[in-house]
């Protein structure tokens, strides 16, 4: 089918799904989440040949992390659809109904958005994730994910169409686009008649081109340049288990921490300890000259650091003097992903709540906590980075809308 085929059978099928009960939505994610187990050794098989192809063509490993699957991730992408299917279906909801002096009732009711296109990389997870929150939230998807993924995107997508052909549901709400090069990308970007909302998860060139491109609404999913601001009072062993864990965990991810800042009055004492800390995991330090200079084994910072997201085991580093000075650091360098302060200080904390601008922030704990999954909303279609409509990790919720409903009893207009 060529795209427009595609859009107008997205936009068919979307009608129906939003008039589908929650026990017909569930039912259809929990015979999808079955079909995926189901054609595990496929689904692997198709990912083999994706890695063996990436890292040959030398890709990030970073990102052959994002793009490999095992059965552990197979059986959570299944487990993420049944997780999905046990959250509480937000359509229908009535969120208020107030009564007009000339009686009129009016209220907002929540609605699918309708058409969801998501452009995405080389993380076949998300095709399964995008399918689960857009069918329980009655949204019909199409999927555009990159060449390096397109075997496992395919595998994926075409147990999850039989998963709902089983259940009696129709296998078009969810789509795949097979062409993975620019011109599809940038036909999808232009296709208004049929598509209601684009999202585009990637690389800072992927979302930037998407958003510059896009005549469809973009709901705009960050890069994450998260920060982690050690303060003066902080607990030394604290912090340097949350960076651990922020940095090392796992590389390739958005909520992962790329930059650190560091309270001058404790630097001396603290930077010989973190060196030791990041060498377990032989973690470039990029340090600004004070750092260079108290420790041996950094490599000399650039501008460029401050505002790189690595997704390697790499990280920057860079001494302030106040928690102004970390808070202006961060709202300059950071994209409005997630940042976190490390303090025994209540006043800073409140601060640093309240004065840095990003989705996500946190006190005495890791940046890697930016996952829907994680904050209870099932999986997650990305994490928006943009204040309209939507911020931080987007769950059932944030793939619906509103209209107004109204009774009256013969009022008209004077």
């Amino acid at each position: 089918m060529n795209l427009t085929e595609i859009g107008a059978k997205a936009k068919e099928v979307s009608h129906f799904l939003g008039k589908l009960g929650v026990n017909e939505k569930n039912a259809g994610l929990l015979s999808a989440a079955e079909a995926l187990m189901a054609a595990e050794k496929q689904i692997l098989a198709a990912n083999e040949e994706d890695v063996k192809a990436a890292e040959e063509k030398g890709m990030n490993p970073g990102l052959v992390d994002r793009l490999r699957l095992t059965p552990a991730r197979v059986a959570s992408m299944a487990g993420g659809l049944k997780d999905v299917a046990a959250l509480e279906d937000p359509i229908g909801e009535v969120e208020s109904m107030k009564r007009r002096p000339n009686g009129l009732l009016i209220g907002k009711k929540r609605v699918p958005l309708g058409v969801i296109a998501i452009i995405y990389e080389a993380r076949p997870n998300v095709t399964a994730d995008a399918f689960g929150l857009c069918f329980k939230s009655g949204n019909a998807v199409i999927l555009r994910g990159g060449s390096d993924a397109i075997r496992s995107n395919m595998a994926i997508v075409e147990a999850i169409q039989k998963g709902l052909q089983q259940a009696g549901l129709p296998a078009d709400a969810v789509q795949l686009i097979s062409d993975t090069s620019r011109d599809s990308a940038k036909a999808l970007m232009r296709l208004n008649q049929y598509v209601d909302v684009l999202i585009p998860r990637g690389s800072a060139g992927l979302i930037r081109t998407v958003v510059e491109n896009s005549t469809v609404p973009v709901i705009e999913t960050g890069t994450g340049n998260c920060h982690i601001y050690v303060d003066a009072t902080a607990d030394f062993s604290m912090a340097l288990d949350i960076i651990y864990n922020a940095k090392t965990q796992r590389i390739g991810v958005c909520n992962a921490c790329e930059s650190l800042l560091v309270h001058k009055s404790i630097a001396e004492q603290f930077l010989p300890l973190l060196k030791q800390r990041l060498d377990e995991k032989q973690v470039e330090i990029r340090g600004d000259e004070d750092s260079c200079r108290m420790v041996d084994g950094l490599v000399p910072a650039t501008e460029e650091d401050w505002g790189t997201e690595y997704l390697d085991y790499i990280i920057s580093l860079k001494q302030v003097d106040s928690l102004d000075e970390a808070i202006a650091h961060i709202n300059r360098y950071g994209t409005g992903h997630s940042e976190a302060i490390i303090t025994k200080d209540y006043a800073n904390a409140q601060r640093f709540l309240d004065e840095v601008d990003a989705a996500a922030v946190y006190v005495n704990a890791s940046t890697r906590f930016t996952d829907g999954a994680e904050f209870g909303f099932g999986a997650e279609i990305g994490i928006s980075t943009q204040k309209l409509h939507a911020r931080g990790p987007m769950g059932l919720r944030e793939l619906t809308t509103t209209k107004y409903i109204i009774y009256g009893n013969g009022q008209v207009r004077p």
